[in-house]
């Protein structure tokens, strides 16, 4: 019976690891322009709509600005509820998103339509060319590039249309991150 025991056991604990990293995979993280509301517990003068600002900021009363550009919805909370405790005993902050107006890929070049595309959930290269309209007659297929910038660091990514289309290779096809721009020259 231990025998069974111990090798059920150890299944079900790196499954429940697994399922809490793909959990915290999950999780939208802020970016500027995102619309959120802050409240707090028995507080009616600290419920707030607030828009994440361009430096990835927000300011909420008594707390001030607090950096929220890149965290998920419970992490703002805890920064929100730590800015608190000066002024509330033991604040009960919720934070939720009412808009993700700053998750935007930009698309520049020889598309149909290009401009910022709304991402409403995880987006690829394909699915934001199709978003655009596509390629138009005159775009290089084969110098497709998404540049994604990080802080100060500037990252080029090289995108195979060719492969993609084709089926053969899909290693190209990236999921873009808010703020990224797709080049198709």
């Amino acid at each position: 019976m231990v025998r069974f025991l111990i090798p059920a056991l150890c299944t079900l604990a790196v499954w429940s690891s697994v399922t809490s990293a793909d959990e915290k995979a999950a999780a939208y993280l802020l970016s500027p322009g995102d619309l959120i509301e802050v409240s707090v517990w028995r507080e009616e003068s600290l419920r707030k709509e607030v828009r994440v600002l361009p430096d990835g900021s927000i300011t909420f009363p008594l707390a001030g600005r607090i950096e929220v550009a890149g965290l998920d919805t419970p992490a703002v909370a805890k920064k929100v509820a730590a800015k608190l405790e000066e002024y509330i005993p033991d604040p009960n902050v919720s934070v939720v998103i009412k808009s993700i107006e700053g998750n935007l890929v930009y698309i520049q070049g020889k598309v149909v339509k290009p401009g910022p595309v709304q991402m409403a959930g995880p987006t690829a290269v394909l699915q934001a060319l199709s978003m655009s309209g596509g390629l138009d007659k005159f775009a290089d297929k084969d110098e497709i590039k998404v540049v994604r910038v990080r802080g100060h660091a500037q990252e080029i990514l090289p995108v195979r249309y060719s492969d993609l289309i084709s089926g053969r290779d899909m290693s190209t096809n990236f999921q873009l991150q808010a703020g990224d721009t797709l080049i198709v020259p």
